[in-house]
């Protein structure tokens, strides 16, 4: 789904189930409400599989703004006035460049992080100072798109591949400081998450069930595991829970259980054999 701004990732659900009037709906990788772009979305048994998806790397197309931090580092915090103007593409383009790479990043205190069971966010609304501890991420890219001036302020387009867990309102408030200046984020789009990219997203406006059956995701494709194609006969043992013979073909580990262009079973290799998961 292209998540439009405004609404959560819950929101998100909750409009599949009623447009598809099925229960069985969730999500694999939260978007902020200020955030829009691609939410993988599992309906029905393909719930049981949003465990498995690997998202390691996501892509985001950001606009930040210089001269000023918020508490929550995006647009929906207090504004702390800070000045200068940052409108030189070479000085950005290098500020960029240094935050390419594995880095110690301080997670916003406005996040969905739990600290002793509650989560971090609610603390921080509660008025509690909340001081999460910072955690390795890695920054595979960071590209600048454009540079624009608003109201006096400098505002950058840049785009960012970075690992799992990154934060990128976390992210544009460290360029912001390393730039001797302070940053928020005004606008966050997600262009990618693990392999599906804003190209395979349908608007949650438009669902219905015949276009959710159409434009649905392979889950073999998804999961990434490599697939193997059933005959009649190991559909049967399959649909039973039954081992079936290994091939020199069959990939150590994960694999998909394909039949008729349908999956219908993960396996792992173990001793000659697919054994079911």
């Amino acid at each position: 789904i292209d998540k439009p701004v405004g609404i959560t990732s819950h929101d998100v659900v909750s409009k599949v189930r009623r447009a598809l009037n099925e229960r069985r709906v969730g999500h694999a990788g939260t978007l902020d409400p200020l955030a829009s772009g691609v939410m993988i979305v599992g309906v029905g048994q393909a719930t049981r599989l949003l465990g498995r998806i690997t998202l390691d790397r996501k892509r985001y197309l950001s606009r930040i703004m210089f001269g000023a931090e918020t508490t929550t580092d995006d647009a929906e915090g207090e504004v702390t006035p800070m000045s200068d103007d940052l409108l030189s593409p070479m000085f950005a383009k290098q500020l960029l460049a240094d935050f390419v790479g594995e880095l110690d990043q301080v997670p916003p205190a406005f996040s969905a992080i739990s600290v002793d069971g509650v989560r971090s966010y609610k603390r921080a609304r509660a008025g509690e100072d909340v001081e999460l501890p910072a955690r390795t991420i890695e920054v595979y890219s960071a590209d600048l798109v454009s540079i624009d001036e608003v109201d006096g302020h400098a505002v950058w387009t840049a785009s960012f591949d970075v690992s799992k867990g990154t934060y990128i309102r976390a992210l544009a408030r460290d360029i912001g400081r390393a730039a001797g200046n302070a940053a928020h984020i005004v606008d966050l789009r997600r262009t990618a998450s693990g392999p599906v990219g804003i190209g395979s997203c349908l608007h949650v406006e438009d669902l219905d069930k015949e276009l959710a059956r159409s434009s649905a995701l392979d889950p073999a494709s998804v999961l990434g595991y490599p697939t193997r194609e059933l005959s009649d006969a190991e559909l049967a043992d399959v649909l039973n829970g039954k081992a079936i013979a290994c091939t020199a073909r069959d990939a150590a580990g994960g694999i998909a259980l394909v039949h008729g262009g349908q999956l219908r079973a993960i396996g792992r290799v173990e001793d000659g054999r697919v054994r079911m998961e």
